[in-house]
């Protein structure tokens, strides 16, 4: 897992979102979210795995930014990312996007 904050205060996630690169997104997400601006996006575009323990750092972040008065978004989910999004209704939870365009 790549995990880089972005100069405009995002977060670009790349490879595997699963126990191994757990740690390297959530010290990511947690950088960005001291950074502090209203919105976090996370760009999900380069994820090719999520599992249950990236579930978990996506949602920690999402509980961290709503502490924080801040919206946490999803962006660019590929399809089996955003399949297991909705399965498991986080997006529901969790604002996603497509370049631009709210889902949820």
């Amino acid at each position: 897992m790549r995990a880089r904050v972005t100069d405009d205060g995002g977060v670009e996630l790349v490879g595997r979102l699963d126990v191994r690169g757990a740690a390297a997104a959530r010290e990511a997400l947690h950088e960005a979210l001291a950074r502090g601006s209203d919105r976090l996006v996370v760009d999900l575009s380069g994820v090719e795995l999520l599992d249950a323990t990236g579930l978990g750092v996506l949602v920690a972040a999402h509980r961290r930014a709503r502490l924080q008065d801040r919206e946490l978004v999803l962006r660019d989910a590929g399809p089996r990312v955003a399949r297991l999004l909705a399965l498991t209704r986080l997006d529901r939870v969790i604002a996603v996007e497509r370049r631009g365009t709210v889902l949820a």
